[in-house]
């Protein structure tokens, strides 16, 4: 009876895996993923990302040392052009200003009394020389007045350069006094506070910075970094497009400002930059948000476009020669009567031969030649070709009993046929 059981259990582990083998073994049939030929605008663009700007940002700071007694602004407040918005304590800057004042009439002082003295020498030195005339004093008693004359005169220019000296001095700490006063040098909104009352700041090489103001952001710019492949394909005033994540279904305008020399190279990755002015009327767009921005090299209306996925599709089992491309015409004629509406660039794409795989009427995959050029990146136009618009071509195949919806183009349909 064991013996009978273990037979049993034999036969049984033998059939499953002839079973499983035959199953796994033997070939799915084919079937396919279609798309369709559309009809409609084709926009050619590069894309890139960004960040958004104020078109001034100005870093307002002190230009003395001192203790922040007052702020008078804070965060996200509209301050206006000479409005006040810090103040340092004024009082040892008001101290020094005194004292320059008491230097400047101290020196005042001595001109008045140096001339005073040169006068007095004059007269002396003038009845010298009379009473050298009669030979009533030695000559050097007369030596001696032009001496004292000279000196005295010598002073009073000596006086005079020290009230000027003075006065510099005065000038200078009346500056500095001013200086405790910080004004804002724009109209617009404060973005950044970095410094609290009571804090000690220290002018130097580089101004310490209370306020970034930003202007009034009616006007932005964003700073796009653009692949050194693409910004051949840049122009100043092209079109533009963008979006930011915060504002996902607003689509912002823009156009190309300037397209700056320098490249940035990160991991010996190329970039330009690439500076877009736009406006701001509703303030959505912040200072830092990052931009995803579309360049609009060109726009093709009413034209027949492929699937791009159909043309790098081949059915399995199929070997075909590559097509021959086309040499590049010396003027790209418009597909349909459908001009192209440029966006400031030059579209690069030039003419080629291509193949797309359609299911003939004994539901065999059959080629169809076609001539193509410009190409979104999900659809290219077609110039020639023995398609019509919602036409379906092969895309893709999906073997028998997997799961349909891992096709992220269309829904699987019967082919009808194997590859030939």
């Amino acid at each position: 009876m064991t013996k009978l059981i273990a037979l049993i259990v034999l036969l049984a582990a033998g059939g499953g895996a002839a079973w499983w083998f035959g199953i796994h073994n033997g070939k799915a049939d084919v079937k396919y993923r279609f798309g369709k030929v559309e009809k409609g605008d084709l926009r050619i663009s590069v894309t890139a990302t960004g960040t958004v700007q104020p078109f001034l940002l100005v870093q307002v700071g002190t230009q003395v040392t001192g203790t922040i007694q007052k702020l008078m602004v804070d965060f996200n407040s509209k301050v206006k052009a000479n409005e006040v918005v810090a103040q340092i304590d004024p009082a040892p800057f008001q101290a020094k200003v005194d004292q320059d004042k008491a230097n400047v009439a101290k020196a005042q002082s001595d001109v008045v009394r140096v001339k005073a003295m040169l006068i007095q020498a004059e007269k002396e030195l003038a009845r010298s020389r009379e009473l050298q005339k009669k030979e009533l004093i030695s000559p050097s008693d007369l030596d001696t007045a032009i001496a004292t004359y000279d000196s005295l005169a010598a002073q009073v220019k000596v006086a005079e350069a020290s009230v000027v000296q003075a006065q510099a001095v005065l000038e200078s700490s009346t500056v500095n006094l001013r200086y405790t006063t910080i004004v804002s040098p724009i109209d617009g909104i404060v973005i950044s506070r970095n410094v609290d009352v009571g804090q000690t700041v220290a002018a130097s090489l580089s101004a310490p910075t209370i306020y970034v103001i930003a202007d009034a952001m009616k006007k932005i710019q964003v700073q796009a970094s653009v692949a050194e492949a693409d910004i051949g394909r840049i122009k100043e005033d092209m079109d533009v497009t963008f979006t930011v994540d915060a504002h996902r279904s607003d689509t912002f305008k823009g156009k190309v400002a300037q397209i700056r020399l320098s490249p940035t190279t990160v991991q010996n990755v190329v970039t330009y930059t690439v500076m877009i002015n736009a406006d701001n009327p509703d303030g959505k767009l912040l200072p830092g948000m990052t931009a995803n921005v579309s360049f609009e090299i060109a726009q093709y209306g009413d034209v027949v476009k492929i699937p791009n996925a159909a043309l790098r599709f081949t059915p399995p089992g199929v070997t075909v020669e590559a097509p021959v491309k086309e040499a590049p015409p010396k003027k790209d004629p418009p597909a349909d009567g459908a001009a192209p509406r440029q966006g400031g660039g030059k579209n690069r794409e030039r003419r080629s031969a291509g193949r797309v795989w359609v299911l003939g009427p004994d539901g065999a995959p059959t080629p169809v030649q076609v001539s193509i050029d410009a190409t979104d990146g999900a659809y290219t136009r077609m110039l020639k070709g023995e398609l019509a618009e919602g036409q379906e071509v092969l895309i893709g195949v999906v073997a028998e009993g997997s799961d349909p919806m891992t096709n992220p183009f269309a829904p699987s349909r019967g082919g009808g046929g194997r590859g030939r």
